[in-house]
């Protein structure tokens, strides 16, 4: 059973991180550029002056922010923020998505079209200095996580309705080419963000169905978590224990969800895995 953790509706709500030094969930509001928390039950706000949408923890008070043009540093406590490297900043059409750290330091970022232009979105890695271009032809970048081992990374491509995997290398890189982990287009599902559990268990939101679905590492469903919002966007772990679900959703084109763009909770049996710190 879910409960709501933050009622404010966010236009487009994305990309929740538990912090895992602060013990405090981050997530953002990418329409309206905000990135948003609870401390200590208060809610919180950071406004910028363009679309945000992912990020790492560097450190207690540091985020590895991914905006529309650029990966930046943000400290939390003094506001203070450092452009670390453009990012696609040359190419209007586009906007970053989906991100996370992976288990070398790195940190996967997706792009896509602000209209969802078809093949506008890349996925990049920056690791010790470098952006790195991994996969092109993407229409929505969804999905990025890693399995416990860091011997694999996923992603999905909402549009296509397929979530794949790629075998990683010892330095977190591809090892080979992107093959089929779970296809929904049979059951008319739109896979967004994604987490992977303790247990190698992948956890996905589908976008328009209500609820969060968990998938064995050999691709099989294994049971699905309910939420009153309709437009399920991602979820993360945390907690201290790391056996609570967040998940975030968005009010976007839907009229009346009252529950729509809020944020949840539920309490699950299986421990998530700590964020991987980003390393500079």
């Amino acid at each position: 059973m879910s409960t709501i953790f933050d009622d404010r509706q966010c236009l487009l709500g994305e990309g929740p991180l538990w912090h895992p030094e602060r013990q405090q969930l981050f997530w953002f509001d990418i329409l309206n550029k905000r990135l948003l928390s609870r401390d200590n039950g208060t809610p919180r706000t950071w406004q910028f002056n363009e679309y945000v949408s992912a990020a790492g923890w560097v450190s207690r008070n540091e985020l590895l922010i991914a905006s529309a043009s650029r990966l930046f540093l943000f400290n939390l406590e003094t506001e203070a923020s450092a452009k670390i490297c453009d990012l696609e900043a040359d190419n209007p059409v586009t906007r970053s998505n989906d991100g996370r750290a992976d288990p070398k330091g790195g940190f996967w970022i997706g792009t896509m079209g602000f209209n969802a232009e078809e093949g506008a979105g890349s996925i990049y890695r920056y690791y010790k200095g470098e952006l790195r271009k991994l996969f092109g032809g993407i229409t929505i970048s969804n999905a990025i996580c890693f399995s416990p081992d860091g011997r694999t990374a996923y992603f999905a491509d909402t549009d296509r309705q397929v979530i794949q995997k790629v075998g990683l290398d010892g330095d977190g890189w591809p090892a080979g080419s992107p093959v089929l982990f779970v296809d929904l287009s049979e059951d008319g599902f739109n896979p967004d963000g994604a987490v992977v559990d303790s247990e190698g268990f992948l956890w996905n939101a589908h976008w328009g169905a209500n609820h969060v679905a968990r998938y064995s590492p050999d691709g099989t469903f294994a049971e699905a978590v309910s939420l009153p919002a309709e437009q399920v966007s991602c979820p993360a772990f945390g907690g201290a224990d790391l056996r609570t679900l967040f998940a975030t959703s968005a009010k976007e084109g839907l009229e009346g969800g009252e529950d729509d763009g809020k944020t949840f909770f539920a309490q699950v049996s299986v421990r998530g895995q700590r964020e991987h710190r980003v390393v500079l």
